[in-house]
């Protein structure tokens, strides 16, 4: 088979098409963000970054503000925002002895929720702002942001940058990737999770009039970066935020599965295409996955860390999803080079002849980068390389 560019190996792949080599994912992206290393500039990722100009595939992953944390969305100038205007924010600092108590609050109508964050001489403690069903009820009576135009103004407030960055991309590395987020993000991330649970059975109607409303406003988002031709692939980092065992099948089922596969069926309408991301035990959700149908899953985790190997999922999918993953993070810590080539080449006498992406399971977090580790990512890299993979 003649060589292939990255980006022809990786949409080769995603369409379940032969490659001349495994394509290989690093989790870099091209631009800096701000949950990664900027791999392009620290002296300890950029031989890696280097290196991976010649064996790697690159997802430019970009979100243009749209994905929601709570509350820390209005930290961040550049998101767009969740809610209305109405819907305000304030911010307290208070001395307490020996103690800085941070709350961060949002307000409407004269009630309120926040996030604690109380520091001391023997650590940190964070309370949620969705700490209790009262709080939950308010938070998903808070009326979301679903003015057409005042979203599409605040998309196009970003968009010159975007561009900017898609005209720097190097074409040949890949594929810029959009991550807009999905409709469970903001109540996953500002909930206590104790609690989270018991709300998917006690207060599932509230949730899902709340996902309901999110989703209206996802469509707009989704529709206006589709229709300018922003990305060739989208990323949904949503979908194992309400799954087992955390909650039930049947929650996910009715939190995560209608509204990803109404995302996806979107996107590829418009001939794009998508990666579906999901941590842990991913086997029984596996068939809802086949349903939703996406071009490709990262990570299939093996037990000890998930509870599913690449054959139990494609004897699922069949070859009808390309499979991403399975190099466990810490294993770049921990491994010899010896062990690091021998999980690489496991992996890839498993996957050899079916729809297989090659990845670690975690974008790049850590720094100062451990030598060790630097040595990993190079052997990694390397022995997918030279695997005789066509």
């Amino acid at each position: 088979m003649a060589k292939m560019t990255a980006k022809e190996r990786l949409f080769a792949a995603l369409a379940g098409q032969p490659t001349d080599r495994v394509p290989i994912w690093l989790l870099f992206p091209y631009h800096s963000t701000y949950y990664y290393v900027d791999v392009r500039t620290h002296p300890d990722y950029k031989p890696i970054f280097e290196a991976s100009k010649e064996y790697a595939i690159m997802l430019n992953r970009r979100n243009l503000g749209t994905p929601s944390d709570v509350p820390k969305l209005r930290k961040r100038k550049e998101s767009i925002p969740l809610f209305t205007p109405e819907v305000t924010y304030r911010s307290e600092d208070i001395q307490d002895g020996g103690m800085t108590i941070s709350r961060e609050y949002i307000e409407y109508r004269d009630q309120s929720v926040f996030e604690e964050i109380r520091t001391g001489p023997s650590g940190s403690q964070v309370k949620k702002p969705i700490a209790s069903e009262a709080d939950l009820e308010f938070f998903c009576s808070l009326p979301i942001e679903t003015d057409a135009t005042r979203l599409e103004a605040e998309l196009e407030k970003r968009l010159p940058e975007f561009l900017r960055e898609k005209e720097d991309f190097p074409d040949e590395y890949g594929s810029m990737m959009l991550d807009l987020g999905e409709p469970i993000i903001p109540i996953y991330h500002g909930a206590n999770l104790e609690e989270y649970a018991i709300w998917s059975v006690a207060q599932a109607d509230c949730v899902k009039d709340f996902l309901e409303r999110n989703m209206q406003r996802l469509r707009i988002i989704y529709k206006w970066c589709l229709e300018r031709d922003l990305a060739d692939v989208y990323f949904l980092v949503g979908t194992e935020l309400a799954s087992p065992p955390l909650v039930s099948r049947s929650t996910f089922q009715q939190w995560i599965v209608p509204y990803d596969k109404e995302l996806i069926t979107m996107i590829h309408s418009y001939g794009k295409k998508v990666i579906q991301h999901y941590h842990g035990q991913i086997k029984e959700v596996l068939p809802d996955f086949a349903g939703m149908a996406p071009d490709g899953i990262h990570t299939i985790e093996a037990p000890p860390v998930g509870n599913c190997t690449f054959t139990e999922a494609y004897n699922v999918v069949q070859d009808n999803i390309t499979l991403i993953g399975n190099i466990q993070y810490d294993d770049f810590r921990n491994f010899t080079k010896e062990q690091m080539v021998a999980a690489v080449t496991e992996v890839l006498n498993e996957c050899k002849g079916r729809r297989f992406i090659l990845s670690p399971s975690a974008g790049p977090f850590l720094e100062p980068l451990p030598k060790q580790m630097s040595e990993n990512y190079l052997t990694f890299m390397k022995t997918a390389w030279d695997y005789p993979w066509s």
